[in-house]
């Protein structure tokens, strides 16, 4: 995405430019520590069959699996990699395990940025705020999500169609055909899952996912939920402060205010601009449990 007037005034455009050097090598290390941890907590799923803390491994490993949407972002943007064939490819993957084609969010994902808050035209907005705490337990469910993600994706791969307002006509069929890719892939996997009578797909992807989806919500609603409708990016977008390890599974999303306000910066280098910039921030929370207290306080009045 282009440098702005907007953002100039808040940073020199040498100083963007500088900060927006990508690289390989960072990409590859956070993507590794990535999927180091999701081996892990499959190997913790593995050793916790036939035990009572299954259910927690599970949660745990599709925890770790749902944050791969936190890559997904990354490689939309084509900032976790210099070399834009990686950013496709890891996008392709995470998009796939997450019911989420990578062209199809790009779209999706660069009308957020350039209409965040916009109630007419952010697509992030077609999902109302939470407006009672009903309304905030179903969302953090992740049920939403899934049923979302499986009848749009359904809906393009049947009827040949994507006609949502941020899908330009030229881009429409390459939406169309990912979906059709997508649902090829599934049902190639659940076919060869009956064939050998495994369950592996559902032990390791399927069920993990669906209890982690809630997880990624919880991150999710602390971006935008209760800022200002309107074109301030330091005003409509959150910064949340967090420790280490949510920053390092989040690939830096925590520093939001500062990736919409330069989303051609690489997240390893969204701390610096923090440095930078996060005396002039609006909105911060000072933790992700202190942002839902207060949402659901204010939930309830």
């Amino acid at each position: 995405m282009e440098i702005d007037a907007s953002t100039i005034a808040l940073l020199p455009r040498e100083t963007i430019r500088a900060l927006s050097r990508r690289s390989d090598a960072r990409g590859a290390l956070q993507l590794a520590l990535h999927l180091a941890l999701l081996t892990g907590t499959g190997a913790l799923v593995w050793v916790s069959r036939g035990h009572p803390w299954l259910v927690a491994a599970l949660a745990l490993h599709g925890m770790v699996l749902c944050f791969l949407f936190c890559a997904l972002h990354e490689c939309i943007h084509r900032t976790a990699f210099a070399t834009r064939a990686l950013n496709d490819a890891v996008a392709w993957v995470c998009g796939a395990l997450l019911v989420l084609p990578p062209e199809y969010f790009r779209l999706f994902h660069f009308a957020h940025h350039r209409f965040t808050q916009n109630r007419a035209r952010d697509p992030e907005l077609a999902t109302p705020p939470p407006a009672t705490r009903a309304d905030y337990w179903w969302r953090v469910s992740g049920l939403p999500y899934w049923r979302e993600r499986v009848t749009t994706t359904l809906r393009h791969a049947l009827t040949g169609r994507a006609s949502e307002p941020f899908v330009p006509a030229p881009r429409a069929a390459t939406v169309v055909r990912e979906a059709r890719v997508l649902w090829c892939c599934y049902l190639a996997v659940a076919a060869v899952s009956l064939y050998l009578q495994r369950a592996d797909a559902l032990i390791y992807w399927v069920v993990p996912a669906l209890l982690g989806q809630p997880f990624l919500r919880l991150f999710l609603l602390a971006e935008h939920t209760g800022c200002a409708f309107d074109e301030d990016m330091l005003a409509n977008t959150r910064t949340t402060c967090t420790n280490g390890a949510v920053l390092l599974l989040t690939w830096r999303m925590p520093y939001h205010a500062e990736h919409h306000s330069f989303p051609s910066v690489p997240f390893h280098r969204l701390p610096r601009v923090n440095a930078l910039i996060g005396e002039r921030e609006r909105v911060s929370s000072p933790g992700y449990l202190a942002f839902h207290r207060a949402l659901l306080r204010q939930l309830r009045r």
